[in-house]
């Protein structure tokens, strides 16, 4: 079917990996572009960037720098790393001598940071000069979307941007009701290697913030609490994860609507379910195509950047799948949406940072607690909040306050951000 093949493309494109915090990447990346194009390590860069990028690199460490933060760092990360054609993995490779480059480099005015409040929520550019020649690299709409590469007036590349999801619409094959559709009934093997991909990376990283110490350990004191109950064990295993991936850990993880901490969360916590209830593994991947579809769906009318946290999306759709996993349908399922949305939907996102770890255990808390009243059936109602009379009302309910009306919220929260610390005595 038309629409089955469109889920199949939507997944091809959204479960890609990536290393660390997708945003940190994304200027990296960026940044290499632009060096790559001049063919030589430039005397001076200058990075370009939205807001929501700020927020999203300020708080956050970054993989294989030996503990560096910041968009400068990911910006001069991105010009001393080799050109080696990676997009959100480019700093996979760095040596020991690149890193000592970059933090010499930050000691200096070689970096120069500006902020762009037009060109949408997500929005990269970086130019590097030398010599009195300059190249340009632009990346707008997705972490890996490049509108153009320029070097002084040669264009090299250049590209039509995509349709950005930021007024609410969504892609005419996902509905709610469409996805449990696909996933009950239709064929899947397409999509199985992609599946097996985020099971084992997405785990791995899950693992390695239970065995190390990241950030607040999250993860790994949630299970302290009783590690024989599912529902602690699968909030403290995603919550592990991405206690690794915002400390730091170079593990690449595959990413949902752009980002590997809502990637972790639609997958770990599936995982973890499935084998308690002894589910198969066709069950386990086609409760996947649940979590992962569901969450694009919803954030799609959001936005991918916004003061909307991801993690509430991404929770939303593993508890979808926590209910196909128990043997719910369409309007069970829908009944698990619902109830998460009406309780979590005003977490707001200030950042990637250590505290991501929290937020999605919380969300996650919210997600098995909806799979709870539904199994109870129990559900809320038109009238209750932005709760409407339909799952695809309340999502669009939820697009509305997420992805416009927190716009100025957004705007609170990057001020917020920047502001240095009175402390009262």
């Amino acid at each position: 079917m038309e629409k089955y093949d469109c889920m199949i493309r939507i997944l091809e494109q959204e479960l890609v990996p990536a290393m660390g915090c997708t945003e940190p990447a994304a200027v990296a990346y960026a940044a290499n572009l632009a060096k790559t194009a001049l063919s030589d390590i430039p005397d001076k860069v200058i990075v370009t960037t939205s807001g929501n990028i700020v927020k999203n690199v300020k708080g956050v460490v970054i993989p294989n720098s030996g503990g560096l933060k910041g968009l400068k760092a990911s910006c001069i990360l991105g010009v001393v790393a080799p050109d080696s054609g990676g997009e959100l993995d480019i700093l996979e490779k760095l040596s020991e001598q690149e890193i000592i480059k970059a933090n010499e480099l930050l000691e200096t005015d070689f970096c120069e940071t500006r902020l762009e409040e037009n060109e949408g929520p997500l929005y990269i550019m970086v130019t590097a000069e030398k010599n009195g020649h300059w190249a340009t690299a632009v990346i707008k709409g997705g972490h890996t979307d490049v509108m153009l590469i320029k070097k002084d007036e040669e264009i090299i590349f250049k590209s039509e941007p995509t349709v950005e999801q930021d007024t609410g619409s969504a892609d005419d094959c996902l509905s709610v009701k469409d996805i449990v559709a696909f996933a009950s009934e239709g064929d899947i093997s397409a999509v199985i290697p992609l599946l097996d991909r985020q099971i084992k990376l997405n785990t791995e990283i899950s693992d390695e913030g239970m065995n190390r110490e990241y950030g607040a350990a999250i993860g790994r004191m949630l299970k302290e609490e009783n590690p024989d109950d599912i529902r602690i064990r699968a909030k403290a295993k995603a919550a592990a994860g991405a206690d690794a991936r915002m400390g730091g850990s170079p593990m690449p993880v595959i990413i949902n609507s752009g980002s590997g901490n809502q990637g972790i969360t639609v997958t770990v916590p599936v995982v973890e379910y499935a084998k308690e209830l002894n589910a198969s593994k066709e069950k386990l991947y086609r409760a996947l195509i649940i979590s992962n579809l569901v969450s694009v769906h919803i954030k799609r009318h959001i936005g991918k950047l916004s003061a909307f946290c991801g993690a509430v999306s991404a929770a939303s759709g593993a508890g979808a799948a926590i209910t196909f996993l128990k043997g719910g349908g369409y309007e069970e399922i829908a009944a698990t949406i619902t109830s998460t949305i009406a309780n979590v939907s005003g977490i707001f996102c200030d950042g990637a940072k250590a505290s991501c770890a929290v937020k999605i255990a919380s969300a996650l808390d919210a997600a098995i607690m909806a799979d709870t009243l539904t199994q109870m059936e129990k559900t809320f109602s038109e009238g209750d909040g932005i709760v409407s009379c339909d799952v695809e009302q309340t999502i669009r309910n939820l697009g509305d306050v997420g992805g416009k009306g927190m716009r100025e919220t957004d705007v609170e929260i990057i001020k917020a951000m920047s502001k240095p610390c009175d402390k009262q005595e």
